[in-house]
């Protein structure tokens, strides 16, 4: 299963222009369709097309797996999932409406160009041909003997299919672009055009610092109105969130430091002995009796010592203790129980998993796959040649092509403790079987050599963390706050916190399915976001909710319920105020310019200055700032006039054209014809793709199906 495997090995790799996968639903189907009478397989449509739970769930998996891949966290990718199922089902019915379909035959001859497979050259034979039908008859052997493996690869098609309709889809659209000989001329002419002009420049922020204007909500709401496509939105909610972290105090600082350093010099035994971390006898044992961290055996280099141990521990003696030193919330104990050079091990394994082990989709029992790394082994033991033979029944992806190397090791290595124990106590040339929480291992060791000093150290290790006392006090703090912000104003719960120093943030935009609240990032946000979408919360509610695990504390004040539309005002504030803020300047300034009669006249009126500038209409640059309106206009005002006050992105401008001028640049029209056309190709597929999901028909059913089990995400 060498090429199936490389997939495997890389689940990143099923992520692409179009994805797959999303939200599980722990319900049963039929008593919601009892309920509802609707079937609650079904989130969505788009443009009729059904977006089915399947799908759905298919496309969080690839994403979770994904952000576990690269070490990100595996909740809140449900929006994200949802997008890209919604997209997929949009380049699917663009794939359609031109007339392709995607047949068997289709999908093996497109399969080497995807991403997934392209860019590995082991999946190329020595001549750089891809070893097609070496996969399907793969697909073929897990079919019939795989279930669960061959159903992993029919999620893995679908992925693969839709990434082939959209190389498809593009790649028709792209060839349709082209750039007219008029259109092109048109450009060169705005290119080459120059126009020398005088200008006056009132800049909307120096304005604004001697002009104060107040931005009101009807402000900004007419400004969406005027550009209601850039504001469609999805229901939202406005959530005022104050923090109270449960944090120690310096009393229980001091608390963990007394408790260690009594560990570290006085007796610590029931009976009353004089017992401590310098005089005892049992290292390993005392560790787990005393530490919050387990006893580690390994011996460790230097460079992976804690900061405290730093520059010491490579003079230390034997038996040394250093502490009680502080890392982080943690206050630590450390004695050097033993020092050696640290091996370094070649190793190469074959792995025979079983259902159940960690990472694994074999479907054998734990008892089969002994049976068969007996037998294997026996094999081997024999002719260690055979070992070559048996990686063809590896469990682990890639093992064929690898020879079944993991590489150079050391004790230190992130690898599962029965396999470096393994290393640990056989010589260069040992072949034996161990197991770990993956499975059974045949493991031969191809070669050892001497590293690095390694030192085993002991480490007592107490954690700093808040007292009962400290916690009571949180809660209290935080009940006696939402109390006080109780059937009050919004503005009221933002000064009442920021007034007593609380953690304060406002999530203005919560989605339903984010995961994630901006601000606070806990494991209570998706309950917090479950309890802001029940249908019965009005504006003006607040709750508590505690932080499993770390006592922390969060007082929730529901301030706004956007509904599907128009973006609510006050939730895009942030993003539009100042745009909004320099569009009325804009009209003050313009007022009191009126018709000047000359630039001197609108420089004196505004304690500014006359400029003057070089400007064509491809590249629209005044002083340093893109301003096509500027450009146009002295195109489009008579020699030596004046124009009307021009509101510009950074200012409103008044300008006189003091002449024209051709300054032909070099390269032919050809040249100048493909360059436009490339850049038109380049920039088109996502503009196309973003203006298909604007036109579509999507209907969202997830909100309502969640609304009706009540808190279930």
């Amino acid at each position: 299963m060498a090429i199936l495997g490389q997939i495997r090995s890389k689940p990143w790799l099923l992520m692409g222009v179009i994805a797959l996968a999303l939200l599980a639903f722990l319900v049963n189907p039929d008593s919601i369709d009892k309920v509802f009478g609707k079937n609650p397989d079904v989130l969505g449509k788009v443009n009729g097309e059904k977006i089915t739970r399947e799908e759905f769930n298919d496309q969080l998996f690839v994403l979770q797996q994904q952000a576990e891949q690269q070490g990100q966290p595996k909740n809140g990718l449900e929006e994200q999932a949802w997008q890209l199922l919604v997209q997929s089902k949009l380049i699917k019915q663009q794939f359609e409406k031109m007339g392709f379909e995607m047949t068997d035959d289709l999908f093996w001859s497109q399969i080497q160009f995807d991403q997934m497979f392209a860019q590995n050259q082991q999946l190329f034979d020595e001549k750089g041909n891809f070893k097609l039908q070496e996969l399907k008859k793969e697909v073929e052997t897990l079919q019939n003997t795989n279930p669960e493996a061959y159903s992993q690869w029919l999620k893995t098609r679908k992925t693969i299919e839709y990434r082939i309709m959209a190389r498809q889809v593009f790649a028709n659209i792209s060839t349709g672009i082209t750039t007219g000989k008029k259109e092109a001329d048109e450009l060169m002419k705005e290119r080459d055009q120059l126009a020398d002009i005088d200008f006056v420049k009132v800049d909307y922020a120096s304005y604004l610092q001697k002009n104060k204007i107040k931005v009101t909500t009807e402000d900004l709401k007419k400004y969406i109105d005027e550009h209601p496509v850039q504001f469609k939105t999805e229901p939202s909610r406005n959530l005022g969130i104050a923090f109270f972290p449960s944090l120690p105090s310096a009393a229980d600082e001091a608390a963990v430091q007394k408790e260690i350093t009594k560990i570290f010099s006085g007796g610590t035994d029931a009976s009353g002995g004089k017992e401590n971390f310098q005089n005892t006898t049992n290292d390993s044992m005392f560790v787990m009796a005393n530490s919050d961290m387990p006893y580690n055996n390994a011996y460790v280099p230097a460079t992976q010592m804690p900061q405290g141990l730093q520059g010491k521990i490579e003079t230390a003696a034997i038996g040394q203790v250093f502490g009680p030193y502080k890392e982080q919330n943690l206050y630590v104990l450390s004695k050097l129980i033993d020092k050696k050079p640290s091996d370094s091990t070649l190793s190469n394994h074959i792995l025979i998993s079983y259902k159940g082990a960690e990472r694994s989709t074999a479907t054998r029992s734990k008892e089969e796959a002994k049976k068969i790394a007996d037998s294997l082994m026996a094999v081997i033991k024999a002719n260690p040649a055979k070992f070559a033979e048996g990686l063809k029944l590896s469990d682990e992806p890639g093992a064929v092509e690898r020879k079944g190397s993991v590489g150079w090791t050391t004790p230190q290595s992130q690898f599962a403790p029965g396999y470096l124990a393994f290393l640990a106590n056989n010589p260069k040339g040992a072949t034996g079987l161990a197991e770990t929480s993956f499975g059974y291992h045949i493991i031969n060791v191809e070669d050892k050599k001497s590293g690095a000093m390694g030192y085993k150290i002991a480490h007592i290790v107490k954690t700093i963390k808040p007292s009962d006392a400290t916690e009571a006090e949180t809660d209290k703090k935080a009940r006696r706050f939402i109390q006080q912000i109780q059937g009050k104003s919004f503005n009221d719960f933002v000064n009442i916190a920021k007034k007593s120093n609380y953690q304060y943030s406002n999530a203005k935009s919560a989605k339903r399915f984010d995961g994630q609240l901006q601000g606070l990032g806990t494991d209570k946000d998706g309950e917090i976001i479950a309890w802001a979408f029940d249908k019965k919360r009005e504006k003006g509610d607040t709750e508590f909710f505690t932080v499993d695990g770390t006592g922390d504390k969060i007082v929730v004040y529901l301030n706004g319920k956007q509904e599907k539309g128009l973006a609510d005002p006050e939730s895009v504030r942030d993003q539009i105020e100042t745009v909004v803020q320099n569009k009325l300047a804009a009209k003050q300034i313009s007022a009191k310019i009126g018709k000047a009669g000359s630039l001197d006249q609108v420089a004196k009126t505004f304690a500014t200055t006359k400029q003057s500038a070089q400007v064509n209409m491809l590249n629209p640059s005044v002083a340093g700032a893109m301003e096509p309106k500027v450009a146009g206009a002295a195109f489009g005002i008579a020699k030596g006039k004046t124009s009307n006050p021009i509101e510009g992105g950074t200012g409103v401008y008044v300008i006189v054209k003091k002449n024209e001028t051709l300054n032909k640049q070099p390269g032919d029209a050809k040249q100048f014809t493909e360059s436009v056309t490339q850049r038109n190709a380049g920039m088109f597929g996502q503009a196309w793709l973003k203006s298909l999901q604007d036109n579509a028909d999507i209907d969202d059913y997830r909100i309502e199906i969640w609304s009706k089990l009540g808190t279930q995400q």
